[in-house]
């Protein structure tokens, strides 16, 4: 049998974590292990469940080490015997399905050397005793942007610029073809569209998996996301010397409006 690891980093959102766990133990077919990357939270590892593979990291002094975490996380997992790493961002609740097929896609010939991705559905605030996970598929509204194949069915190919790090699966042998995330880029924003990209440029292309279905539990947003305004910057302007273009142009124009961030003759942008 294939042995599959659920590799999730967090820093805060305690209840959203144990949610996740909850739901990942109701999986048709379980992950056989778990791994937990903690950033900057110590006590989020006291709540892991039991069997979950802990590993603490500090902050860095730019923000939380999101990049290294996942790489730490993938690095455990296949140290461990993980042949398929299951990413799952803690907000997702995984559907009953979303290991196994996950696991189908990673042993079929026609996708095992493939980026997996999931349908999300963003879902809307949890009721006074949380969500409940037996009603979660008539939730099911996967986010527009993307694709969203039924269950059952399997888009191949995609544009890498809609590769994201909420739910995601590859085999061990792709996760070190691609090299793993860049961790050039820390705190928010940017990362992800470079591990598509790379992926894509090293021949690794995408694939949909309709079975694997998460639920992104709700939560406050700021947009855009002026409290990361550096961390964009930043990682925008990493993002720009590696690929020659800058990505999240829609949150940094808003930042323009708001005179936060100013264009640069190059066409970049930098602090105002």
């Amino acid at each position: 049998m294939t042995r599959t690891a659920v590799i999730t980093i967090a820093h805060g959102r305690h209840a959203h974590a144990r949610r996740q766990a909850d739901a990942l133990a109701l999986s048709i077919e379980p992950p056989d292990d778990r791994i937990l990357v903690t950033m900057d939270d110590p006590a989020l590892g006291a709540l892991a469940h039991p069997g979950t593979h802990v590993l603490a990291l500090a902050a860095a002094p730019e923000g939380l080490p999101l990049a290294r975490a996942r790489n730490a996380g993938a690095e455990a997992a296949i140290d461990r015997g993980a042949e398929v790493l299951i990413f799952l961002d803690v907000d997702c609740l995984p559907g009953p399905h979303l290991v196994g097929a996950y696991a189908a896609a990673a042993t079929d010939p026609t996708t095992a050397d493939r980026l997996l991705s999931g349908p999300v559905t963003y879902l809307p605030p949890a009721p006074p005793d949380g969500y409940d996970f037996g009603t979660l598929a008539a939730l099911d509204r996967p986010h527009p942007a993307r694709p969203a194949p039924g269950p059952g069915e399997v888009v191949h190919g995609g544009d890498p610029n809609l590769f994201w790090s909420l739910s995601f699966a590859v085999t061990a042998a792709t996760w070190w073809r691609i090299g793993g995330f860049s961790e050039r880029y820390v705190g928010y924003g940017g990362e992800d569209t470079d591990f598509g990209h790379t992926a894509h440029a090293r021949g690794v292309e995408m694939a949909w998996v309709g079975s694997a279905r998460a639920y992104h539990q709700h939560h406050a947003v700021e947009s855009p996301p002026v409290r990361h305004v550096d961390a964009i910057l930043r990682n925008g302007a990493i993002f720009a010397e590696r690929w020659e273009w800058w990505p999240m142009t829609g949150w940094l124009d808003a930042f323009v409006a708001l005179g936060l961030v100013a264009r640069t003759p190059d066409g970049g942008y930098r602090r105002a």
